[in-house]
């Protein structure tokens, strides 16, 4: 009985699970009946433009540029065609549209297809001569296009159609990032149109100096480089305390103080500036000193312009009569008081010319940073003469420094007359003074300037009468290091 039992219910094990294995079976087939059929794609691998504007990797709108698409069809995929709508302003010629087959693991096997494009409301279509084989990586590049001038992303759609004329759409195409046209940007593409810029350019050595769509664009460009002249700004002021500190150490009366100046003064102006800059900039970041490119700059202008304006200042005082000094001193004052008030603003007022001069070569001196990468007006220009090959862009930066150079050069002119006039007595337009009251106190108030005050005039005209008594005195002796170790 036990064993009847047994194999019943063996048997009946048996039957569920086969009921189950059964159930199983047939719920797979409904499911696989009611999916659907898997849809094949042309899956985008890459959309993109190619940069259009010098120096850059940017996409600018109104300016031409080329589109690549490039998709991997499915491997039973036939594709006889592609269409893209481009964004709304968008242009482009479809005349110039090619279509690449590549195949291969490394996709290195190159096929020009034979296509039909047609643009019309929007719409590029390129047709294939016939269906491309399945599973194809396709390569379509679509030239002369413009976008709207004023930029955004740009975001294109596509469609393919397969052998049997079904028209398919392709997933969202990547966008493309687009700058707007900026005023100089559209006034260079507008006279790149005309005829006479043209007929202009056909003159080859022209076209390389002085393309006139080419300087038009590069305005811009250069004239961020042109607020270099910050640089100058700040290392001018700085050289001057310098200069003068230097100065009077070279003219002291102490050896040591004297050493140090003129070796300084020596090496600096012995050396040129480019290599001083380039022993600055890539020496102290070997040595674990790191300095910031603006005020490193400054450092290295301002110590080379130091050197030039202690040789500026030594002259100038030297040119002051020693009378002034033996005047000062006998109306009490002491030697500070003497450099401050009589001295020194009588030097500042004849080398204020030559002081002028030296900022106009500094502020030149600025292209040799160029070399080591700071962004001056010669290193904007260099990055538009390596992207269009024409030296146009360095004739742009030419007018950008004269229009510093030339004004200053103006404002010493004058000051170099004003100064000759008044060394002569001839004040131009001011009326004149009584020829004994300009013996007794005019001249003397000229020379020292206003900030010397009263006992500097009298000292003035004090010295005057001394030296003119001494036998061996001689007019425009300068100050001796005898004196200026006194000071």
């Amino acid at each position: 009985m036990h064993m009847q039992n047994l194999k019943a219910n063996t048997v009946r094990t048996a039957f569920c699970a086969l009921l189950v294995s059964f159930a199983l079976v047939f719920a797979g087939a409904a499911q696989v009946a009611v999916a659907p059929t898997n849809a094949y794609a042309l899956d985008t691998a890459k959309c993109t433009a190619k940069p259009n504007v010098s120096g850059s990797s940017d996409v600018l709108g109104g300016v031409e540029t080329r589109i690549t698409w490039e998709g991997q069809a499915d491997p039973d995929e036939q594709i006889a065609g592609v269409t893209f709508t481009l964004p709304e302003g968008t242009t482009c010629e479809p005349g110039d549209t090619r279509a690449t087959m590549l195949t291969g693991d490394d996709l290195m096997t190159r096929t020009n297809l034979d296509v039909s494009a047609d643009y019309k409301d929007g719409k590029l279509t390129v047709n294939f001569s016939e269906p491309a084989q399945a599973g194809g990586y396709f390569r379509v590049e679509i030239y002369k296009v413009k976008f709207s001038e004023m930029g955004g992303d740009m975001q294109l759609t596509g469609a393919y159609t397969l052998a049997d004329g079904t028209e398919v759409a392709m997933d969202t195409l990547p966008a493309i990032t687009v700058k707007s046209h900026s005023f100089f940007e559209s006034l260079s593409d507008s006279l790149a149109q005309q005829d006479w810029v043209k007929s202009w350019n056909s003159v080859l050595f022209l076209k390389l100096f002085l393309n006139p769509s080419v300087f038009v664009s590069s305005l811009p460009v250069v004239f961020w480089g042109f607020l270099a002249i910050g640089i100058v700004a700040c290392a001018f002021p700085l050289a001057i305390p310098f200069g003068l500190l230097l100065s009077l150490m070279r003219m002291s009366k102490l050896r040591v103080l004297r050493g140090i100046a003129t070796a300084y003064v020596n090496v600096v102006r012995g050396t040129p500036l480019f290599l001083q800059i380039y022993i600055a900039f890539f020496g102290l970041p070997l040595a674990g000193i790191q300095i910031p490119t603006f005020p490193l700059g400054v450092i290295v202008l301002a110590m080379n312009s130091s050197a030039y304006l202690c040789e500026i200042f030594r002259a100038g005082i030297q040119s002051i009569s020693k009378g002034q000094f033996e005047a000062a001193r006998s109306l009490g004052m002491n030697g500070a008081q003497t450099m401050l008030f009589v001295i020194i603003p009588q030097t500042v007022r004849r080398v204020i010319p030559t002081m002028t001069s030296e900022f106009i070569l500094l502020y030149k001196d600025t292209s040799m940073l160029a070399a080591v990468g700071t962004m001056e007006i010669v290193m904007n220009a260099k990055t538009i003469v390596a992207s269009t090959g024409s030296i146009t862009p360095y004739v742009v930066a030419a007018c950008f420094y004269l229009i510093i150079t030339l004004p200053l050069a103006k404002v010493v002119g004058n000051l170099e007359s004003r100064l000759a006039s008044n060394d002569t007595g001839k004040g131009g337009k001011k009326k004149r003074k009584s020829k004994k009251h300009a013996i007794g106190t005019g001249d003397a108030a000229g020379a020292l300037g206003s900030g010397a005050g009263t006992a500097a005039a009298e000292a003035r005209a004090t010295g005057d009468a001394v030296a003119a008594k001494r036998p061996d005195a001689v007019e425009g002796t300068g100050i001796t290091p005898e004196q200026m170790s006194s000071l």
